[in-house]
């Protein structure tokens, strides 16, 4: 009855604008009490009326009323706060049908904001107060209230605080003597921790996925700017030697063209010639035939008798030139071996195209893949790479089909190139690296580096130098079978069986560059993990003099 009586006079000493305690209170002339400032402020609004109002029974006032403290009222706000009364809280802090109450509040319930898992009741702020002040409630569980919260047995009206693994549900003590009798049972607690140990873990896994496959996004993005790239590069080689070959067989074609218009004119030549020789036997045989004629009209027969000798070098025939003309020979022949050629270049471009149209894309860079573990297994990657001539350092010999780099200290006759390195011992191999190979170096010596490095790495100066910069990842191998790892000039020792032999694994998709001694097993020396964000290129480096490096033919 007193709580009742109280929270009437807390609620006539409520300010009927703000709906809080008074402050400073005033009473206007109508007798109704406010704020100062709450009806000064709303008398401000009335001012260009010129008539000011009560907000409660709407009497008018002219002119403006001045505003006095009500003391009275004032000292009688301040006992009541002293008594431990709160501001009266906004309407929105009332529960309302779908809300859950206060389970201490008389009178109007406020909206409860926590649970007590142990009390099982509901608290407004108000009366959560003695959770957060009293020791022994202080060690209470408190979660946030929720209208569909059920930690209440419906049987025995008891907390459920055991959690039931066999049948994956919450239960009351009673519960666990009774129908949940012998089952794997533990504290709720207890499984709730596990539980958000089993999330956190799902969470880091979730999102290692994800990073995963944003690497895995951005390694196919550069996997279709490489097809892009080279398939443009085809493109414009393959118009190229074609405009080429098209060019030589222009030049062949007016080649063939010059000699049959040669021969053509060699042969009209000699026709010609003879023609004339025949024209001039045909007119001394004309001229002889005429004498002849003359001779045997003659009426003096005694003429014939004295020209009788003559006659016989008359009849005479010079020798004259065999007639065997055959030129259309040599020009069937030239247009039989033309078509010959034609005939044997379709054969081949049907061959080449079906060669090129049978061969197939690589797809396993879309495929997850696992590391291999035996060298056999690495084998299956094996690429096949070269040295490019046109990257040797000067003083480095290729050689063993430009698989094989030796420091000769000799000047070796290379033509000027801009991809030669001018200040390092070293060569790129000729074909960039595919997404996913493995290669083997066999070595001799000392200072000699096995790297890969993207192709615009610098030619000049030590920047040059194979992992002494951050485009390249180097290994590099010592006289006394030491090896370090080198990346933008940073390196670090590394132990591991000596062996002449060391293989590289590279998969561009998962962003890993691994090191292998090899022998009769595979010791792993170093692995990189990185984002390759280029085409990559092996890479030999031979510092000192007699030094070998050599890319094998792997089987």
């Amino acid at each position: 009855m007193a709580q009742q009586g109280i929270q009437m006079d807390r609620e006539k000493l409520c300010c009927a604008i703000c709906l809080d305690l008074l402050k400073s209170p005033v009473t206007i002339p109508c007798g109704h009490s406010y704020c100062m400032n709450c009806i000064k402020t709303y008398w401000d609004e009335e001012d260009r009326k010129k008539i000011h109002s009560c907000p409660q029974c709407r009497q008018t006032f002219i002119p403006r009323p001045v505003l006095v403290k009500n003391t009275m009222l004032a000292d009688l706000v301040e006992d009541l706060k002293k008594a431990g009364l709160q501001a009266a809280p906004a309407d929105h802090c009332y529960a309302g049908p779908d809300d859950v109450s206060c389970d201490f509040c008389i009178g109007r319930k406020r909206k409860a904001t926590k649970t007590c898992l142990q009390c099982v009741v509901s608290s407004c702020e108000l009366h959560l107060q003695p959770h957060y002040e009293v020791a022994p409630l202080k060690k209470h569980k408190l979660v946030k209230t929720s209208a569909n919260f059920q930690n209440i047995c419906s049987c025995h009206n008891e907390v459920m605080k055991i959690f039931c693994r066999t049948d994956q549900q919450c239960i009351c003590y009673v519960c666990s003597m009774d129908e949940h009798k012998g089952h794997d049972t533990v504290l709720a607690d207890a499984e709730i921790t596990e539980r958000q140990k089993e999330l956190g873990e799902s969470w880091q896994k979730i999102q290692q996925r994800m990073q995963d496959r944003e690497k895995d996004v951005k390694v196919l993005q550069q996997e279709v700017e490489e097809i892009n790239r080279s398939a443009d590069k085809a493109v414009k080689d393959s118009e190229k030697i074609f405009n080429e070959m098209i060019c030589v067989f222009k030049k062949r074609s007016s080649d063939v063209k010059r000699q049959i218009r040669s021969r053509q004119k060699m042969e009209t030549g000699r026709v010609k010639e003879l023609q004339k020789k025949m024209q001039q036997e045909i007119v001394e045989l004309k001229r002889k035939d005429a004498e002849l004629e003359q001779l045997s009209h003659a009426e003096d027969h005694t003429q014939l008798l004295h020209y009788y000798p003559s006659l016989s070098n008359l009849t005479e025939s010079a020798d004259s030139p065999s007639i065997k003309i055959h030129p259309l020979q040599y020009f069937e022949s030239v247009t039989a071996a033309v078509s010959e050629v034609k005939r044997e270049l379709q054969d081949f471009l049907s061959e080449v195209w079906t060669k090129i149209s049978l061969t197939k894309p690589e797809v396993g860079v879309l495929l997850p893949q696992t590391e291999p573990k035996t060298r056999d297994e690495f084998l299956q990657y094996s690429q096949k790479l070269t040295l490019d001539p046109n990257t040797a350092h000067t003083e480095v010999s290729l050689s063993e089909g430009n698989r094989k780099a030796t420091n000769v200290e000799a000047f070796q006759l290379y033509s000027c190139h801009p991809d030669r390195f001018t200040d390092t011992f070293q060569a790129l191999s000729k074909e960039s690296l595919t997404r996913c190979c493995y290669w083997e170096v066999e070595w001799n010596g000392g200072g000699v580096s096995v790297a890969v490095t993207y192709k615009d790495i610098s030619r000049t100066g030590d920047k040059s130098r194979l992992g002494n910069n951050e485009k390249s990842w180097a290994l590099d191998c010592s006289f006394n079978g030491n090896y370090r790892s080198k990346h933008n000039n940073i390196w670090a020792s590394i132990s591991g069986p000596q062996s002449s032999r060391v293989g590289v694994y590279l998969d561009q998709r998962a962003g890993t560059l691994s090191f292998y001694s090899v022998s009769e097993t595979m010791t792993l020396l170093h692995r990189v993990q990185t984002t390759f964000t280029q085409p990559l290129y092996a890479g030999l480096g031979v510092d000192y003099f007699g030094s070998t490096a050599e890319l094998c033919e792997l089987k």
